[in-house]
């Protein structure tokens, strides 16, 4: 992804700061891509579909008087937080920072709370191809809440290899305040090791609790990955739990093939039977030249938590990135 495009705050200062003792300068950045996938199982199978990117960003900051660093981020992508219902940005915030105090970011909309943060599957997101996010309620991977935005705070720099972070999303109506933290250990080469816990009070008469566990290490080309999820509600069948594990081999600075797996436990759907969900894939890359081709192949089985066999899948996308 390359700058493109730079644009004065003069001109969009009506509309991004409220504001504006300076003028400055925004950086749009973009790139191109477009992707070929199709899906097969059950109902499921609808022919091939092709996509392309649609993702804008427009950053910028500076360094003040006093020493502080500004900076601003504004996204401009259709679907990239589903939680935003209008206003031409998507995700959106400010952050405040300098090597004393760390740093403080408002978001507006969109980004993660501090366990949201890391609680990724260590597969990536093979789920998320359309196998778990449409059709059964509560089938994605659930987090700690924070879509509607709130404060992060990342403490300053206090030993070697040690980073920190505590979130703050607000009471919405009806409902309490949430709060979580976070702490990643880097200190040993190849090794990283991450854990947080947080709360997740944004839904009328719920109360969740989320814990959320991460470690890779990286031994020349292999680097293996572990990471267990879970987010527990006071209310019944609301509960989840997502294990995942990845190892990826980086055949040559151009070559590149992972294969992981995630498996979903659900409360929530289906809790008779409450079998798990069950999604596997290859990921093959190859770079050269600014460009960059994928290919994934997955497998899911017991997409809606139950043993209905039109409910396994298979999927098989490929696509190019370019730079420049």
């Amino acid at each position: 992804m390359n700058n493109f495009k730079k644009v004065s705050l003069t001109a969009l200062g009506a509309s991004l700061v409220a504001t504006s003792a300076y003028a400055g300068e925004v950086t749009v950045a973009g790139g191109a891509s477009m992707k070929v996938s199709h899906q097969n199982g059950g109902a499921a199978n609808a022919g091939k579909s092709f996509s392309m990117g649609n993702q804008l960003t427009f950053t910028g900051g500076g360094e003040l008087d006093n020493g502080l660093n500004v900076s601003i981020s504004f996204i401009l992508d259709q679907g990239d937080d589903t939680a935003v219902t209008s206003g031409p940005f998507d995700s959106h915030s400010v952050t405040v920072s300098s090597d004393a105090l760390g740093s403080v970011t408002m978001h507006g909309e969109g980004g993660d709370s501090a366990v949201g943060a890391i609680d990724g599957s260590a597969a990536g997101g093979l789920w998320d191809n359309t196998f778990l996010s449409t059709g059964v309620t509560g089938a994605k991977p659930k987090a700690a809440a924070f879509q509607g935005g709130g404060l992060v705070y990342t403490l300053p720099t206090l030993a070697e290899g040690f980073s920190a972070t505590a979130s703050y999303s607000p009471k919405k109506s009806h409902a309490e305040s949430s709060t979580s933290f976070a702490i990643t250990y880097t200190g040993m080469e190849g090794l990283t090791l991450k854990y947080g816990t947080g709360e997740d009070n944004q839904t009328a008469g719920s109360f969740a609790d989320q814990t959320a566990m991460y470690a890779s290490y990286a031994y020349g080309p292999i680097t293996f990955a572990y990471s267990n999820t879970e987010y527990d509600d006071v209310t019944a069948n609301q509960d989840q739990e997502m294990t995942s594990m990845n190892v990826s081999y980086t055949v040559s600075d151009e070559i590149s093939i992972s294969y992981g797996s995630t498996e979903i436990e659900d409360g929530t759907a289906n809790s008779a039977t409450n079998l798990d969900a069950e999604v596997a894939g290859f990921t093959a890359s190859y770079t050269a030249g600014g460009m960059t081709l994928k290919t994934q192949r997955i497998t899911a089985d017991n997409v809606d938590f139950s043993a209905t066999a039109t409910k396994d899948r298979e999927y098989w996308n490929l696509s190019a990135t370019f730079a420049f």
